[in-house]
């Protein structure tokens, strides 16, 4: 039934994103609306109850706008973040070439700072990613299962990243090397990693925000939930 609704989440996003024009804002705003629901089918599951595909909608019942908002928070952030790594290899590339231009090797100084950005620009392009990724993590969580503002639950989110950067950063060194070794057989290991990744979210959002053992009362402001 896992991989059932990771297939069924996949293909509703992978269908959204080849319509024209709008698809993919549409798949962008439906992403946090679906892990919500996946989110709400790890708690049933959690709470000895059975798997039902329609736990996979759960996020279009209640909460649904500020769950949207939060895609709109990642579309918008990507887009940014794409608009600053064009700009940033467009502009290497130019000072490259004309570096080269002085010496009589317009293309050679082009071809160099292109190579140099793109290996700068991966990086930047991590850096940048990093906050946006930390903010989204427990967002869907936090909406579905406290009732928070999407803009307080990306704030609860990035900060509950940043209290455990170290277990965080370890924990998605594991998630890459992983994900390597699920690429090889004709990427059929997703098909296992998908799942346990949904249910390692939320396990780590039910550690982070409920580690006293009751569901605390988190707050709506910008601050850090009190628990962390």
């Amino acid at each position: 039934m896992w991989v059932l609704l990771l297939v069924v989440f996949v293909v509703l996003l992978g269908a959204l994103s080849f319509v024209p024009l709008l698809g993919g804002a549409a798949a962008a705003l439906l992403a946090p609306v679906l892990t919500g629901g996946l989110m709400f089918a790890c708690r049933e599951v959690d709470e000895g109850r059975s798997l039902q595909i329609e736990h996979l909608f759960a996020g279009f019942r209640q909460n649904t706008r500020q769950l949207a908002v939060v895609g709109v928070f990642h579309l918008v952030a990507s887009l940014v973040i794409v608009l600053v790594l064009v700009a940033f290899v467009g502009t290497n590339v130019g000072f490259g070439a004309l570096m080269g231009s002085m010496v009589g090797h317009p293309g050679m100084g082009a071809m160099t700072g292109g190579m140099l950005s793109v290996l700068l620009g991966g990086l930047l392009g991590v850096a940048l990613a990093v906050p946006v990724y930390a903010a989204i993590w427990f967002a869907p969580a936090l909406i579905v299962f406290h009732d928070m503002e999407a803009v307080a639950a990306l704030k609860a989110s990035f900060f509950a990243f940043l209290k455990n950067v170290l277990a965080m950063l370890v924990y998605s060194a594991i998630l890459f090397v992983l994900a390597i070794i699920a690429a090889i057989p004709f990427s059929l290991g997703f098909l296992v990693l998908a799942p346990v990744v949904t249910a390692s979210i939320y396990t780590a959002y039910r550690d982070v925000f409920l580690a006293s053992g009751t569901p605390a009362v988190l707050p709506t402001d910008a601050g850090p939930p009190p628990n962390l």
